[in-house]
């Protein structure tokens, strides 16, 4: 197919480096220099988003959250009529409903996971659409970036949001915990490796396992595999759901606290990078 892809930035870029070697694929990012990657893997570059979508049989979007999707893609009403659009940015459910309303052939897909499951192919993938043809279609488009065993067809892209937005929460809140974890064995004169080694046995572990590089020094958060500024960003969706649709009284304590520690590292001027950075300790910065 001829597939225009708009918004090559990190996660972008890895999903259309998978399509490149059986579609013709057109990209378009608001930053020029981050098309390079795919020019050389050879795409070819627009050099705006209505020559890349000129012509094109599918249009796919990775865009940062729903008001660059406004800005970009409703707001000039950038999807021809009948032409497939894959987004797969991270929404909220109330922003898929108002997407699929303007363009009736959306297709959300989100995608669970960060970079390096993402150059694998091993990403948790949601592909919601009432459609079911063209849900089909786009399951087989999306199945290189996917874990077969995470590869999953739901009926709206509101549904899709929604599990976005859940694994989200779960990683964001487990941070927070084992923030916390790391706190309460610094406290009791415990190392921070007794403290990831004694978290094996629990429901911390898978996280102690993928960020225990970072919290032991052996991975830099810079350029890392999930902003800071990212899971902040999908957080206040999150908190905007609960409090546009839930009932009186429900909030999301929890992920509040989650946020405030983004939220900090963000105000010290570390939200370009790996969320890890709310595990480590001012000292064990470089350069701080």
């Amino acid at each position: 197919m001829r597939i225009a892809f708009l918004g090559t930035g990190r996660m972008g870029t890895e999903l259309a480096l998978h399509l490149i070697p059986d579609h013709q694929l057109t990209v378009w990012n608001r930053t020029a220099d981050r098309t390079r990657r795919l020019a050389e893997a050879g795409a070819e570059v627009a050099g705006t988003a209505a020559e890349a979508v000129a012509g094109a049989d599918l249009v796919v979007t990775s865009l940062f959250g729903p008001d660059a999707v406004r800005e970009s893609i409703l707001g000039p009403a950038l999807i021809p009529a009948g032409t497939p659009w894959v987004d797969t940015t991270t929404v909220s459910p109330a922003d898929a409903d108002e997407f699929a309303a303007a363009v009736p052939t959306y297709v959300g897909v989100p995608v669970v996971g960060s970079l390096g499951p993402a150059r694998n192919g091993a990403l948790g993938v949601y592909v919601g659409t009432p459609d079911e043809g063209l849900r089909t279609q786009v399951l087989e488009l999306v199945a290189p970036w996917a874990d077969p065993e995470r590869l999953r067809g739901v009926d709206s892209g509101r549904k899709a949001a929604v599990g976005k937005l859940l694994a989200n929460l779960a990683l964001a809140v487990s941070a927070q915990g084992l923030r916390e974890a790391l706190a309460l064995g610094e406290a009791t004169g415990t190392s921070a490796e007794d403290t990831l080694d004694m978290l094996g046995g629990t429901g911390l572990a898978f996280l102690a396992g993928m960020k225990g590089p970072f919290v032991r020094g052996e991975r830099s958060t810079e350029g890392g595999d999930f902003t800071a500024n990212a899971i902040a960003k999908d957080a206040h969706l999150m908190i905007d759901t609960v409090g546009d649709g839930a009932r009186p009284g429900s909030d999301l304590p929890a992920l509040r606290g989650a946020l405030a520690s983004l939220e900090a590292e963000i105000g010290a001027g570390h939200g370009e990078d790996d969320f890890s950075t709310i595990l480590l300790e001012q000292a064990a910065r470089t350069g701080e």
